[in-house]
């Protein structure tokens, strides 16, 4: 099986003063403004790094899912952030880490199974296989 999703970027003028629009295929996002001010200055609009962001929380969540219905759990709430973290580097900027945030109510486990399968969700989702930056990931179970 093979499933292709695309997102698109229109941007006009130069890297400071220039503006963006960012569109997704599902039309979530349709013609959503990003710019030097929105990624670099903390102006209202979208950027990149959110949407990386927005994209591992939301793919690592239903990767730890699909593994705790494997193990015959179903959860009753998982609330994921992730952070990702932007860096000037000697080269250049790159994206360095992502950090997820989980906090979960699943009725049925304790602590250490809840770790090592939010681990081999960390280690397994897509999203988390793309980035080479340092993923980190907290996990809390709630129960």
């Amino acid at each position: 099986m093979k499933i292709n999703r695309s997102g698109s970027a229109v941007w006009t003028g130069g890297l400071k003063d220039g503006k963006g629009a960012i569109s997704t295929q599902s039309g979530a996002l349709d013609a959503y403004p990003y710019g030097f001010a929105t990624r670099f200055e903390g102006q209202p609009g979208s950027n990149p790094e959110e949407l990386i962001a927005a994209a591992h929380a939301s793919c690592f969540t239903m990767a730890l899912s699909l593994i705790l219905g494997e193990a015959g759990l179903t959860a009753e709430k998982m609330e994921t952030t992730a952070v990702v973290t932007l860096e000037k580097l000697d080269d250049g900027f790159a994206v360095t880490a992502s950090k997820l945030t989980l906090k979960a109510t699943i009725p049925g486990t304790d602590d250490a199974t809840f770790q090592e399968l939010a681990g081999k969700a960390k280690a397994n989702c897509p999203i988390s296989k793309l980035l080479k930056a340092d993923i980190s990931l907290e996990a809390e179970l709630l129960n």
